[in-house]
């Protein structure tokens, strides 16, 4: 007897049952990684010594505490220089602001507060680092060179009134910051050097060295003597774009935390996402920032809220477009407590588009469904239903021989 013919129905359905078996698996593990929540890095504290003046017998130790969240938008932002007088853009005084205001709680006037800022900059190690970076990030890495630092100190020294620049020394291939002040240093351990711009003074403040026999404001290190330098102002600088603010204190600050919700986890595109949490200690008017981010887009801030007397928040966020969000906020703490960062939500908006799309597909899947009912039975029989019928004989055949065979016997 020939074989019988191969039932291609039979494998048709055993590759049906193996999509469906792995749509099964993938499915979840796709809503598990899109709706899952990313835990953030601690936030990062540094402690510095400080003295009431260069040679003051009286000590402080600043706290400064920075969230992974601020870091990682630093991270994201445009690093890359098309000229020298660029660099400006890596002096951010707004995010500093609390450390300033703290310097001037223990200093009283500006040349004890540049030297205090030089200071904090000789404290940090130092590194060779070849892409610039903010402020931010050489406060979370804890490590920079002479260009690091002098956005450093900057950024801490405009947060707290001063009128500075960047020296640029080219040749030398060096960086350091530019003080106005309105009288000449007091404090400063030989000749003092400065360079003028618009008819004013700027003293050289060295921001690399140690802490014990730092420089001071006014302070020239031989290899700067008699070089020229490029003065990079910082008037034009936007002094208020930071989304938030790193902690600074005196004292040892306690641990916060914040928890973070979003409703629904699934949207269609033009509906809103309600957000909201709340912060532990429950204080009041407090300010939490939120941020999103897609895999294509750097983290941007959605909005800066405050929380009511229970440490609680919320806020709407009206139609964001299609795609895969994930939310986070951010506190950056105070006096008495380190900044805090939540863990990442995610969300899935569905675009409007895939909407008016599925629809459609839906559709054209639905009448082609009622059309095949229609015309099922019509029409020639096709390869496979000739093949299945004669397996059906040759399995009708094969029976009836059995049988034939059993009873003559």
């Amino acid at each position: 007897m020939p074989p019988f013919p191969p039932k291609k129905s039979t494998k048709r359905f055993s590759a049906r049952s193996l999509n469906q078996k792995l749509l099964t698996i993938t499915i979840p593990l796709i809503l598990i990684l899109f709706l899952s929540k990313t835990t953030l890095a601690q936030t990062s504290e540094l402690t510095f010594e400080l003295l009431n003046q260069p040679d003051g017998s009286k000590t402080y130790q600043l706290t400064i505490s920075t969230t992974q969240t601020l870091y990682e938008y630093y991270q994201t932002q445009n690093h890359k220089l098309s000229n020298q007088l660029e660099r400006a853009k890596f002096v951010n005084p707004s995010p500093l602001k609390p450390v300033a205001d703290d310097l001037w709680t223990i200093y009283n006037n500006p040349e004890d507060f540049a030297n205090g800022v030089l200071m904090i900059t000789h404290q940090i190690p130092y590194q060779e680092s070849a892409p610039q970076k903010y402020p931010i990030e050489t406060l979370q890495e804890n490590e920079g060179d002479c260009d690091l630092f002098s956005y450093l100190a900057a950024s801490i020294m405009k947060a707290g009134g001063l009128d500075v620049t960047l020296l640029l020394f080219e040749e030398q291939e060096h960086m350091t910051v530019g003080v106005h002040l309105p009288e000449p240093p007091k404090n400063a351990r030989i000749a003092t050097s400065y360079f003028t711009y618009e008819q004013k003074p700027y003293f050289i403040a060295e921001t690399t060295g140690d802490f014990e026999n730092g420089w001071r404001v006014g302070e020239c290190p031989d290899l700067l003597k008699g070089a020229s330098a490029q003065i990079i102002p910082l008037n034009q600088i936007d002094e208020t774009s930071a989304p938030d603010q790193v902690s600074s204190t005196y004292t040892t600050p306690q641990f916060s935390s914040l928890l973070l919700s979003v409703s629904p986890e699934f949207a269609i595109a033009q509906n809103n996402i309600q957000i909201f949490g709340s912060l532990s200690p429950s204080l009041q008017g407090e300010n939490i920032t939120l941020f999103y981010s897609t895999y294509s887009s750097t983290l941007t801030k959605i909005a800066t809220i405050k929380t009511d007397s229970l440490g609680r928040f919320s806020y709407t966020w009206y139609s964001p477009p299609g795609g895969i969000y994930s939310i986070r906020a951010n506190w950056s703490g105070d006096a008495d407590y380190l900044g805090t960062d939540n863990s990442t939500s995610r969300i899935f908006v569905i675009p409007f588009e895939w909407v008016i799309m599925g629809t459609t597909v839906i559709a054209a899947l639905i009448i082609l469904l009622i059309v095949s009912l229609a015309t099922r039975g019509t029409g020639a029989p096709d390869q496979e239903s000739i093949q299945d019928w004669e397996s059906d004989a040759y399995n009708y055949y094969a029976l009836n021989q059995d049988f034939s065979l059993t009873f003559n016997i």
